[in-house]
């Protein structure tokens, strides 16, 4: 696989997994709009190790914790921080988990990667987040993060499953109707997608590298460290702009884009 296609796969997928802009819709529009060929499984689950990687660095503390709370889960006490942190993650996770299987298993997944399901969704979710970001009160950080909250923001990560919706966006979406400040609602949306990305990754993976020759493993390698790098930049501004900017500019580029689509779809 030529470098180029790799780099520009990889700095796609860094770049928007975070934003809330979908990966996953970028990433079936590249080739469909640029004539490249689709770069296969095996980069897709490279890249995704790379992002994996990218947001455990930038929110490593808190991770740090959840890991070590997990003994104490296993025995049945949310009594740690960490502990109380993993419990919520697992929490969030089910519905996606759940959501992806039975998508995979109705082949529903495969008919949902149009042009114009990505322009619909990517034009209608990113109003919905300008709605939630407008109206949604700042009366909650991380640190009120909760199993009530935990469960209606999974849901709401369970529908990013659809191509375009983004899973940064959605969930930041639910997070703000929820009360969060808009940085604590990008914290929870970035840690719930460590379990997620995870959970992809090996439901994705473990064939595809059981099957990969030594050329298709050197391009992951450097499609992953090309992710990494893209979205440990893309994860470190966007945190820093929220101190002081709304996610207004992600809304105007999904309108822009979405309205784009579904121009090109459908005329």
């Amino acid at each position: 696989m030529p470098l180029f296609h790799i780099f520009l796969v990889a700095v796609v997928q860094g770049i928007t997994e975070f934003l809330p802009i979908s990966s996953s819709g970028h990433l079936i529009l590249l080739p469909k709009l640029t004539g490249l060929q689709d770069q296969g499984q095996m980069i897709d689950v490279a890249v995704h190790v790379g992002t994996l990687m990218a947001v455990m660095i930038y929110f490593w503390a808190d991770l740090r914790d959840a890991i070590l709370g997990l003994p104490h889960l296993m025995r049945g006490r949310a009594d740690t921080t960490g502990a109380r942190l993993a419990l919520l993650l697992l929490i969030a996770s089910v519905p996606v988990i759940a959501f992806g299987l039975l998508l995979h298993l109705t082949g529903l997944e495969a008919e949902m990667r149009s042009i114009a399901v990505i322009g619909w969704t990517t034009l209608v979710f990113g109003l919905l987040l300008y709605w939630s970001d407008q109206i949604g009160d700042t009366v909650k950080t991380a640190k009120d993060w909760n199993i009530q909250d935990a469960m209606v923001i999974g849901v709401w990560q369970a529908i990013a499953l659809i191509p375009g919706t983004s899973r940064s966006g959605i969930t930041i979406t639910g997070a703000r109707f929820l009360g969060y400040e808009r940085r604590d609602a990008a914290k929870v949306s970035m840690l719930m997608s460590v379990p997620t990305i995870f959970a992809s990754g090996i439901f994705l993976g473990g064939e595809v590298f059981l099957k990969a020759d030594m050329a298709l493993l050197h391009d992951g390698a450097i499609a992953a460290l090309f992710a990494f790098g893209a979205a440990l930049l893309a994860l470190s501004l966007m945190m820093r702009l929220l101190r002081s900017v709304s996610f207004t500019p992600y809304v105007i580029y999904r309108i822009i884009l979405g309205l784009s689509l579904l121009g090109f779809a459908y005329l």
